[in-house]
């Protein structure tokens, strides 16, 4: 598991509703919840300390969140709410884990190395990015790397050929595509140009015999 992330927070214990968290919002701080096995816990964020740290945070990051006049939690970034236009975050969801429990939750999948079928001109398709695992918190990895290296061309990698962790059990297909590399399909050839105009267009009507001329009497 890698080192565990910090983040430091406040209890909520007045001021709730919409009208409370837009003056949060002013102040330069997020309201937050945390989830998990005993009663929500409403806390405040420091926004610009959460906005430094979130690109690092992921939804299998274990992150200590320093309650002022409370115990840590561990926790997940379970969700938050962004405003893209106005870039800030509107609400934050944590879940708090408890050791000796295993936690369930989604690990990024990264794929490492140069696949042999790469080299001999064919494409990486990676078909799943990330993968459903359960765990003791100890063994928490925050992200599954795979070596595709050997990976040739209309050579698949499944779910149930990665080498998981020590701990770490999978709830994913196993015969399901993690990545393959494929052939770089050509681009059709253009149809073929139409074939001369006195050739492909219809022949002309034969042309009307010249009448006989009239006689003169």
């Amino acid at each position: 598991m890698s080192d565990k992330k910090t983040l430091s927070a406040k209890l909520r214990t007045a001021d709730f509703g919409s009208a409370g968290s837009r003056r949060l919002l002013r102040n330069g701080e997020i309201p937050a919840v945390v989830y998990g096995k005993s009663e929500p816990l409403h806390v405040i964020i420091n926004a610009h300390e959460f906005e430094m740290k979130k690109s690092g945070f992921s939804e299998s990051t274990l992150i200590s969140l320093a309650v002022e006049g409370e115990k840590e939690h561990s926790v997940f970034v379970k969700s938050y709410q962004e405003d893209l236009l106005r870039r800030c975050i509107h609400h934050i969801d944590f879940y708090e884990i408890t050791a000796g429990h295993t936690v369930r939750t989604h690990v990024r999948v990264e794929l490492d190395g140069n696949p042999a079928g790469c080299r001999a001109g064919g494409v990486l398709d990676q078909v799943i990015h990330e993968l459903e695992i359960e765990c003791l918190p100890k063994d928490l990895p925050e992200v599954i790397k795979v070596d595709v290296s050997g990976l040739d061309i209309n050579e698949t990698l499944r779910v149930g050929d990665i080498q998981l962790p020590a701990g770490v059990k999978v709830h994913e297909d196993s015969e399901a595509t993690v990545a393959t590399v494929r052939v770089v399909k050509e681009e059709a050839a253009p149809a073929a140009e139409e074939a001369a105009a006195d050739a492909a267009a219809p022949a002309d009507a034969a042309a009307p015999a010249d009448a006989a001329p009239a006689e003169t009497k």
